[in-house]
């Protein structure tokens, strides 16, 4: 069982994971809140060749499925050049929120323009790494909040090979899916789980708030989250209180 933790802020986060004796970190490759083109990482190298594997978690603002011409594309370069420089460190995929429309709008081109991120750059030779789509917690038009909206999406993405799932469990708690048994209701709709964001959540189930908790201090039995990370057969990555990492490594591994 690999399981690692979100690092937000390190400059060079293959120190940390040592010290911190994770199997798998995460990072961002720009300003998560910006459009800024990634720039190329001062420990590029330590990272490509450590022996710890790297995720790379997209910028927030993307949104691939917008309607909106001026969000969508902007979304779909951001995209392509996040996944190339996840590729330049050796990354395993690049993490992308599922996005959601407006009140009104049709969601079936929603799903639609997902295909067409990956139909576009087919014709460029695919993305770097594996774009791993990410359940989401709240929001009615939401494209991956539900189990529903996740087979829809998956009905336009699952043919591409490049396209995987990151399953957030603060997200599906939030989202009022229950986590006994949805590693299985999961991969029966699109087959695979290529990351866990093992995360408890601050807020009660289906309030569609994305706040996460430790795990042992959160509203999820912290016994069901171990049990989820069992059966996925996938990394986890932690996106908790940094001040509770350590203690919620340690509760990993003891169970």
């Amino acid at each position: 069982m690999r399981v690692g933790a979100h690092l937000r802020q390190d400059e060079n986060p293959v120190a940390t994971a040592e010290d911190l004796g994770i199997d798998i970190f995460q990072m961002f490759v720009t300003d998560p809140q910006s459009w800024k083109k990634p720039q190329p990482h001062p420990h590029a190298d330590e990272i490509r060749e450590s022996a710890i594997d790297v995720v790379v978690h997209s910028s927030y603002q993307i949104n691939v499925a917008s309607l909106n011409n001026r969000l969508r594309m902007p979304s779909r370069k951001a995209v392509e050049e996040q996944a190339k420089a996840a590729a330049e460190l050796g990354a395993i995929g690049l993490v992308v929120h599922g996005g959601h429309l407006k009140d009104g709008e049709d969601a079936a081109e929603g799903f639609t323009n997902w295909r067409k991120l990956f139909e576009r750059q087919e014709d460029k030779g695919g993305f770097g790494v594996p774009i791993l789509i990410e359940n989401t917690a709240g929001g009615d038009h939401a494209m991956a909040r539900t189990l529903e909206s996740i087979e829809r999406l998956w009905d336009a993405v699952g043919d591409f090979p490049q396209a995987g799932f990151c399953l957030d469990t603060c997200h599906a708690w939030a989202g009022g899916e229950d986590l006994v048994g949805l590693v299985e209701r999961i991969k029966a709709i699109t087959g695979r789980i290529d990351l866990i964001h093992l995360n408890n959540s601050r807020d009660e189930f289906d309030s569609g708030r994305d706040r996460h908790a430790n795990l042992e201090s959160g509203q999820i039995d912290a016994d069901i989250l171990a049990e989820l990370m069992k059966t996925a057969d996938a990394p986890g990555v932690l996106e908790t209180p940094a001040d509770g990492i350590a203690a919620d490594l340690e509760y990993l591994r003891s169970h």
